[in-house]
């Protein structure tokens, strides 16, 4: 009989639970669903609000996507970070083979490219327009080459740095070079924009705040009389606050879905320029939209900070409002 009661006494816990909790499910999704009503009734303000939002939330977005492009660009240029040794004179061809096929073991050395002096003539003479005058020379003043990229340990300017100074020490190599500096230009220019772009997304984050927490205080005010006769009834705090925190939910949810359609937008429009510009230095280079990850990043922060903004109107002004 203990035993049954026990049971039963379970069953009951668990029943009212449940009921609680399908309760408090129903209050949330009707209050998630009186807000997105109450939103669309008011379209042309809505819309106003989102927008400004979208444009705050877009602008940081596109620069760092551009951002991003720009540094892929730069990891992508064929001479990025190439090294050239330029080889003594009447060096034997049988050499510069054995030289190659020992750098190309060489783990810190991803391609490479020999040029004989024949070949870097040939390319000399048809490139230069001094064809006739290369015809009276009595021998071929040019050494051989060999260009050789480093792998992607090795693509930074330090690893870069070593791998010259270890080529440099080869007793049939006459010079060695490696053009770094703009390259370590443009990683301190990048550094400088990622840095300005996230002062200014923390801006535009605080002007979003600012712009959903004076949206949500006009709304509170617009309801006071409203707000008074609910309190007056026994309506709690968290009851009246429940609708305003999901028209903030709303405002940010709608203004990172406008953000990410703006930012796609734009880059569309500049997809065929971009692309005519890079066919104009033989490469296949395309600028990338905004992919998964992003897009989440995105809406997740636009909600976030619809969210925070509304929690912090409703915070300061919903409870100075009280039924005289």
């Amino acid at each position: 009989m203990r035993k049954r009661r026990n049971l039963n006494k379970i069953r009951d816990m668990s029943s009212a639970r449940k009921g609680h909790l399908s309760t408090w499910a129903m209050r949330h999704l009707q209050a998630l669903l009186s807000s997105l009503g109450r939103l669309s009734r008011a379209p042309f303000s809505t819309m106003m609000t989102v927008a400004v939002l979208s444009i705050a939330l877009a602008f940081p977005t596109g620069l760092k996507l551009l951002l991003d492009n720009a540094q892929r660009l730069s990891g992508s240029l064929d001479n990025s970070a190439n090294i050239s040794i330029f080889f003594k004179q009447d060096l034997p061809e049988s050499k510069l083979k054995q030289i190659e096929q020992q750098l190309r073991l060489k783990n810190s050395v991803a391609t490479l490219q020999l040029i004989t002096p024949e070949q870097a003539l040939e390319e000399f003479r048809q490139n230069s327009g001094f064809a006739e005058a290369l015809d009276t020379l009595d021998s071929n003043p040019l050494p051989a080459v060999m260009v050789i990229t480093p792998s992607a340990a090795h693509a930074t300017p330090e690893g870069a740095e070593a791998l010259l100074q270890e080529l440099r020490l080869l007793p049939e190599v006459d010079i060695a070079q490696l053009d770094l500096q703009w390259v370590r230009r443009f990683q301190a220019l990048t550094d400088i924009a990622a840095r300005g772009i996230l002062l200014l997304s923390s801006l535009l984050a605080l002007a979003v705040l600012l712009i959903i927490g004076n949206t949500i205080r006009l709304e509170i005010q617009n309801q006071k009389d409203e707000i008074e006769i609910t309190k007056l009834i026994g309506g709690t705090n968290a009851f009246i606050r429940r609708p305003f925190l999901y028209s903030g939910f709303w405002y940010g949810l709608f203004g990172g879905i406008l953000a990410w359609l703006l930012v796609s937008l734009n880059l569309w429009l500049l997809e065929q320029p971009v692309k005519r510009l890079a066919g104009l230095y033989h490469s296949n280079f395309q600028l990338t939209s905004i992919d998964l990850p992003t897009l989440f990043i995105l809406i997740l922060c636009s909600t976030l900070l619809g969210l925070a903004g509304s929690w912090i109107a409703v915070t300061k002004h919903l409870y100075s409002i009280e039924p005289e």
